[in-house]
């Protein structure tokens, strides 16, 4: 590795630019060989940084989820986020169920941000991910707190990133490579149904659609709904 390479190639570079071609063409873009291109550096400069393809997709996977939860210290510095921003510091004295929509909020808001990272998510050893393993700690310590048991905790946190990834797809009338055009059939093949056997189907296809933040905002409320439902039913039994 030359000095010119190791002044203008970082561990951080390395990753964000690992993202950006991700999120342009796709995971399979990403090799050792395409990055040291796109980098203008040779392949072995990027050794100096991650020991193969998968500590390549760990990193990457890390950089993402670091939105996720707050620092562990720090004032408070903002209002409270939506599903585009991460989370805001200083928010322990938040009830529970406040910082867990904060949390998926985050996560939404990654996932929306970058098309690669379902993919991401389902092949990077995330085992190996810091911000991965912080971010299920933390939703277990809130979960608990809300009253449920560590199994039923651990469980609800994989259904809540299984649930956001399939909210980050899109909106339920157009399925991931659904033109606008076969939207638009759908929608017109529901308005011919037999009215007298389908009336809300046929009134629902001449309904304007939830544009995307509706649709984001209001799939957040549903997914916390029954987390919050789940909860007050053990508190209530307690008593």
């Amino acid at each position: 590795m030359t000095d010119e390479e190791k002044a203008r190639l970082t561990r951080q570079v390395l990753v964000t630019q690992a993202l950006a071609l991700a999120d342009a063409e796709g995971l399979e873009a990403v090799t050792i060989r395409r990055l040291a291109e796109e980098l203008s550096v040779t392949p072995m400069a990027l050794y100096w940084h991650v020991k193969n393809k998968d500590e390549l997709l760990v990193a990457m996977s890390d950089q993402l989820l670091a939105e996720v939860t707050p620092p562990e210290t720090g004032p408070e510095t903002g209002p409270e986020t939506g599903p585009e921003t991460g989370p805001e510091t200083g928010t322990d004295d938040l009830p529970w169920n406040r910082q867990l929509r904060m949390m998926i909020g985050a996560l939404l808001g990654v996932m929306r941000a970058h098309p690669c990272a379902t993919a991401l998510l389902n092949t990077a050893d995330n085992t190996q991910s810091e911000n991965f393993t912080r971010a299920t700690e933390v939703a277990l310590d809130l979960l608990t707190r809300a009253g449920f048991s560590l199994p039923e905790a651990f469980l609800i946190a994989s259904q809540l990133l299984h649930d956001v990834i399939a909210l980050a797809a899109g909106h339920p009338s157009c399925a991931p490579g659904m033109t606008e055009e076969q939207r638009r059939q759908d929608r017109l093949a529901m308005q011919s149904l037999p009215i007298d056997r389908y009336p809300l189907l046929v009134e629902y296809a001449s309904i304007e659609e939830m544009d995307r933040e509706q649709y984001f905002g209001f799939g957040l409320d549903l997914i916390m709904a029954g987390v919050e439902a789940m909860a007050s039913s053990r508190t209530a039994s307690r008593l």
